[in-house]
């Protein structure tokens, strides 16, 4: 064959090599990648359509800063005061042989404190939601003024009795309210508030063993169960489940899901899997909603993950729907809050819909943007939808805390300073039946003092919902535009998979097109967005303004810049890490 020689000895034939093989490595830059076959459409949670798009009054509260503050005061053994300080030591060496601590459910809860049998009595579920917070904020609470409080909540597993998982208390003795075969919700939500805290702390000694045995636990009672959860509760000491006044709670079949898809994902062992899918399929057969608390937006969390990661096919609107729409049978009315009380968006508070005409809750509100954010990752098709949720959610938020709602639509302004404006009311009511306060909406208030003989007013006051504040502080931040959030979504979504690059969530709830800057950092990436599925920038540092349609969300990708692509099996990767779990091309 007839060569033609060119300078410095190379042919024509080289020449040729070299622009296909240039060519061929082409196809691996953000250039050259094939179009999606169809752009991602946006699909609306009904209950959400009925929100503002902008809520009215808008005041974002600064909630890094509140998590930040409510830990500084709430772990300050030195505070000095009526009801103070809020926490105490627990010798009494319940499970481990080391101290525990306490701190209070609600200010001034006459059942507990250092005096009170023995000092054991309190609940896990303040505990545990606290470290989530505070560790999302940046607070290490392994190591903290000379305490590893990690360490400490592995009191509340309590092996001593038998049952081998997170109880609400370390033990029976100090039970003075739900679990021990009595409301399945404190069981098994303990245990995934657990497993949170074991994902950021995993190393910390004893952790792992704890969480292995969790998840036999589960596994064995999720057997058990089979596809039948309408209990009220289970026994895990005897692996027996049982029903009595409390209503049947089918949901929390997710918060199995939650814990074994977890375990799958750290133990690589499939029979958690297997107890996972399980769980979520027995939720997903129920033929009506049975939303009582927390577990229906793990739910939809687990759905999209479990058909971003593992081939499933799980209807994630059906678990939505379940949350939002406020149409729960065995918990009437359970979901989200949506309306406009006295002059004040309420939308997006989480609760009762029905009673004292809808009842939102702080710790309940704080705790769906754990399982809700992470989900758009896995499913954009939902992006608008959240970010419009968690918008109304985080403003009307606010008025749960006594300083950022007027003294006269709340129960207790005399005695507010005692909250530091970090410990907020229990609740959010449309219609009060306090006496000397009924006609007034939106009311502050909450249910401590009918608990028990004896609680004072503060009792109104939440600790132990207050805490679970850091996942609002260490999920939300502003931007420059007003009402545009730049949300985190990859801050709770625990025990990934594969390795993931950061991941926002920006929500435009204006009429007209708005242009935000979005803060990169050092190293250069090129942003692509979810939602559109296209990469919308390259090779950036340091600030980076992205438009965002009116009434439209984007779900910005960090990559790495020059990254190499690939798109197999309805994925699209960066340097082999999935960007995209839904980028379907034609072949």
């Amino acid at each position: 064959m007839f060569m033609f020689k060119m300078k410095n000895n190379f042919s024509f034939t080289a020449v040729l090599l070299l622009i296909i093989t240039g060519f061929v490595s082409c196809r691996t830059n953000t250039e050259s990648i094939l179009p999606p076959s169809s752009v991602v459409s946006q699909i609306d949670i009904p209950r959400v359509t009925g929100m503002p798009d902008m809520p009215r009054p808008y005041v974002m509260k600064d909630w890094k800063k509140t998590a930040v503050d409510f830990d500084h005061y709430v772990y300050d053994f030195s505070q000095k005061g009526p009801f103070l300080p809020l926490i105490w030591i627990d010798t009494m060496k319940r499970n481990f042989l080391q101290n525990t601590y306490g701190i209070y459910t609600a200010i001034g809860d006459v059942r507990e404190g250092p005096h009170v049998n023995d000092g054991e009595n309190h609940e896990a579920i303040g505990a545990l939601g606290s470290i989530i917070g505070a560790t999302l904020v940046g607070i290490d609470k392994s190591e903290q003024d000379g305490n590893n409080y990690v360490a400490m909540v592995k009191n509340y597993f309590n092996k001593d009795n038998g049952w081998n998982i997170i109880m609400n208390f370390t033990g029976k003795k100090a039970h003075i309210g739900g679990g021990y075969g009595n409301d399945y919700w404190y069981d098994i939500y303990n245990n995934v508030l657990f497993y949170g805290v074991s994902h950021f702390y995993p190393n910390v000694e004893g952790i792992d063993s704890v969480q292995r045995a969790i998840a036999d636990q589960f596994l064995a009672s999720a057997h058990k169960l089979g596809s039948n959860y309408s209990y009220s509760f289970f026994d895990f000491s005897t692996m027996t489940p049982g029903k009595n006044h409390i209503p049947t709670q089918e949901d929390v079949a997710a918060g199995y899901a939650f814990v074994l898809y977890a375990a799958y994902i750290k133990y690589k062992d499939d029979k958690y899997l297997k107890g996972a899918e399980m769980a979520l399929k027995a939720l997903e057969a129920q033929k009506e909603n049975r939303n009582y608390e927390l577990f229906m937006p793990f739910g939809a969390y687990l759905a999209a993950r479990l058909n971003a990661e593992a081939g499933g096919n799980y209807d994630v609107m059906k678990f939505l729907n379940w949350t939002f729409e406020g149409k729960s049978v065995n918990r009437d009315g359970w979901g989200i809050i949506v309306g406009n009380w006295g002059g004040y968006d309420v939308s997006g508070i989480y609760g009762s819909t029905k009673d004292k005409g809808g009842y939102g809750f702080a710790m309940n509100t704080f705790d769906l943007a754990w399982p809700l954010l992470p989900m758009v990752r896995y499913d954009q098709r939902y992006a608008r939808s959240i970010g419009k949720w968690l918008l109304n959610a985080a403003n009307a938020s606010r008025l749960f805390y006594p300083y950022d709602i007027p003294d006269s639509l709340q129960a207790l302004p005399g005695k507010k300073a005692i909250t530091k404006n970090v410990i907020a009311y229990e609740g959010l009511v449309k219609e009060p039946d306090l006496k000397g306060h009924t006609g007034k909406s939106p009311f502050a208030q909450g249910d401590g003092p009918l608990w028990a003989p004896g609680m004072p007013d503060e009792t109104m006051f939440s600790v132990y919902g207050s805490g679970h504040v850091g996942i609002f502080g260490g999920t939300i931040r502003t931007t420059d535009v007003e009402g545009i959030l730049m949300l985190d979504c990859l801050a709770t979504d625990m025990y990934r998979k594969e390795n993931a690059f950061p991941t926002y969530l920006l929500y435009n709830p204006h009429k007209d097109k708005k242009s935000v800057t979005v803060p990169l950092g050092s190293s250069s990436v090129d942003l692509y967005d979810a939602v559109s599925q296209k990469f919308i920038s390259k090779n950036l540092t340091g600030n980076s303004s992205v438009e965002i349609a009116p009434n439209q969300a984007v779900l910005l990708i960090f990559v790495p810049a020059k990254s190499k692509l690939s798109a197999e099996n309805n994925q699209l990767k960066a340097n082999g890490t999935i960007i995209d779990f839904n980028y379907k091309i034609n072949k």
